[in-house]
C-alpha cells in the first residue's frame, strides 16, 4: 500500500509542528519541505527526527549542486532521504547517492520543471531508485489539473523500475487516478494541513488507499 507523506511548507518550526502534531500518528513519511527548510534551516530536520524517530524524514533539499557536501549535512541532521533535482548532474546525483548508501539512507530524484526519459534511464543506469513525480504549486495555482499525459509519465517510470512519489496539491479524490498503477508514496500538504480535521482527513487518504492497493 501506499505511503502515506505530509509536506511541512511552513514558514517556522513552530507552525510545522502544530500542523503535525494531531496527524503523525496517520503519517508514514514526514517532509522538512523546501519552504520550511529555507526558513529554519537544517535544525528543523534535527528537531524532528528526535520528535518522532521511528518515521521517515525526508529533508526537501532540491539539490542540485555540490551533491556530496549538502547531502551528508541533511543525513547528519537525522534525514532518512533527501531529494535532488532533476536539473543536477549525474555527477552530483550519483555522489549524493553514494553518500546516501554509506549511510543506509536514501535520495530521491525531484521532478520539477524540464526532464526527459533519457535523463530518467541515466538516473536508473546510476543506481537511483526513487523519483517524485511533481505537479508544481505554480502549475496547481494555474488551474493545471492531473490528466493522461500525467498517468502515462507516471507508469511509464513505474515499468522503468522506479518507486514513484506522486506530489502536487495531491487530495483524496485523486487518488483514485492513480490507482492502477504501484505508487510508492503520495504527498499531501494542505490538504491534511488546512482540512477543518486534520487527522481525519490523513485518515480518508489511507482508507482511500486500502480500497485500491
Amino acid at each position: 500500500m501506499p505511503k502515506l507523506q505530509i509536506a511541512l511548507d511552513n514558514l517556522s518550526f513552530p507552525e510545522a509542528v502544530k500542523a503535525l502534531r494531531d496527524v503523525a500518528a496517520e503519517i508514514d513519511v514526514i517532509e522538512v519541505g523546501t519552504i520550511l527548510l529555507c526558513a529554519e534551516g537544517k535544525r528543523a530536520v534535527e528537531y524532528l527526527k528526535t520528535m518522532y524517530p521511528d518515521k521517515i524524514v525526508l529533508a526537501d533539499a532540491k539539490i542540485a549542486d555540490a551533491g556530496k557536501i549538502i547531502t551528508p549535512m541533511m543525513f547528519d541532521a537525522g534525514a532518512d532521504w533527501a531529494t535532488v533535482i532533476c536539473c543536477a548532474e549525474i555527477p552530483t546525483i550519483a555522489g549524493a547517492l553514494a553518500v546516501a548508501k554509506e549511510r543506509g539512507k536514501d535520495i530521491q530524484v525531484e521532478l520539477t520543471g524540464h526532464w526527459t526519459f533519457e535523463q530518467a534511464a541515466e538516473w536508473k543506469k546510476a543506481g537511483v531508485g526513487q523519483v517524485v513525480y511533481h505537479r508544481s504549486r505554480d502549475a496547481q495555482a494555474a488551474g493545471v489539473n492531473w490528466g493522461p499525459a500525467d498517468l502515462e509519465k507516471v507508469g511509464r517510470l513505474c515499468e522503468m523500475g522506479f518507486q514513484v512519489t506522486v506530489t502536487g496539491g495531491v487530495t483524496v479524490e485523486d487518488v483514485r487516478f492513480f490507482k492502477e498503477l504501484p505508487i510508492y508514496v503520495f504527498i499531501a500538504g494542505r490538504s491534511i494541513r488546512d482540512a477543518a480535521d486534520p487527522r481525519q482527513a490523513a485518515r480518508q487518504f489511507k482508507e482511500e488507499f486500502a480500497k485500491y492497493w
